[in-house]
């Protein structure tokens, strides 16, 4: 490939040709990207794709792999097992959001029979010594084998 050089429109200087008789440098100072109103969040941003500003087109194009990534890189397990984990808190029943929790404490443990689905209220009591008893009756109640839980991790209330 030939390097075609230059005189800058930008800055005068004797350079490789990018846009415009620009610079790298100068294209990009000079470039404003058009306005659009957002499909998503009917917001003025700047356009990215689709019709999308920047954060709508990562949280509607992007989240999912993102999600499928993270979940086989901290947990060692597929998305489908992930989704059947996380389906409802084993401890109250709430369906919302749901965190996966390792009953022994150690996050490279991934055995079905370690994981558990835990709403953020009961995981974080799970990890807190005032209420861990709490949890742990709640699980054995719902005949939950309960015999390999550590009480690591606990947060000082």
């Amino acid at each position: 490939m030939v390097r075609r050089e230059i005189v800058c429109d930008g800055c005068f200087q004797n350079v490789e040709l990018h846009a415009k008789n620009m610079c790298y440098k100068c294209y990009k100072r000079q470039y404003k990207p058009r306005t659009i109103i957002c499909k998503s969040c009917k917001r003025t941003r700047p356009h990215h794709s689709f019709g999308l500003c920047a954060g709508c087109n990562t949280r509607l194009n992007h989240y999912d792999k993102v999600k499928t990534y993270n979940v086989k890189k901290y947990y060692g397990i597929t998305m489908e097992k992930f989704m059947e984990f996380t389906k409802i808190c084993l401890s109250c029943g709430f369906k919302k959001i749901v965190d996966l929790h390792h009953l022994d404490g150690n996050r490279k443990n991934s055995d079905p029979s370690n994981l558990i689905g835990l709403c953020p209220n009961c995981h974080k009591m799970m990890h807190t010594y005032k209420y861990h008893k709490i949890i742990v009756e709640r699980l054995k109640k719902k005949v939950f084998d309960v015999s390999h839980l550590h009480p690591t991790n606990f947060v000082k209330n």
